[in-house]
């Protein structure tokens, strides 16, 4: 058995999109240990802005997690935009790296018709190469907070305790 590791190359700074069919974002609804409904909600568009750091002299063979941990205020910013069944736009906060170094925590807040939710995605790095990341991820939602606080309905023939939301993107 082999094993390869990829690697980890921090992307240079500057403003990444992801093109057309390069992402994929899905809705569950659970109703216990349930799926009740499961779509694919359309990825508008999303992108990533990875700030100028204060050391110019990045290594080629620096971790993403090094890389985004330099300085607390030159964080990158993950923005997810949203059509389809869930109209809304994710916009990330705060990234933090986990001590591996191939995930990433971001805390966002979810701005479904003008109201902010916060949300805790958890990013997995899949594949980090010179000006190209790729990142899958989830979000748990409380179903019941979140139309509390946004009015979101999903139709009432299908009962949700909470909902998950998942993302994959290819930043080039």
């Amino acid at each position: 058995m082999t094993t390869v590791t990829l690697p980890t190359v921090s992307p240079p700074p500057g403003r990444y999109a992801v093109a057309p069919g390069r992402s994929f974002a899905e809705l569950t609804a659970y109703y216990g240990p349930l799926a009740t409904l499961r779509r694919r909600v359309t990825l508008t568009g999303a992108s990533l802005t990875v700030p100028e750091s204060e050391s110019e002299s990045e290594s080629e063979s620096a971790s993403v997690s090094e890389a985004m941990s330099q300085a607390a205020g030159a964080r990158p910013v993950f923005r997810f935009d949203l059509a389809g069944t869930m109209k809304a736009s994710l916009l990330s906060e705060h990234v933090e790296p986990l001590a591996d170094g191939r995930h990433l925590q971001l805390m966002a807040d979810l701005d479904v018709r003008g109201v902010a939710f916060p949300v805790l995605l958890r990013l997995r790095v899949v594949r980090c190469v010179e000006g190209r990341l790729l990142v899958v991820g989830s979000a748990r939602l409380p179903y019941r907070l979140l139309r509390r606080a946004t009015g979101f309905r999903l139709p009432w023939s299908r009962p949700a305790t909470r909902l998950r939301l998942l993302l994959a993107a290819e930043f080039a």
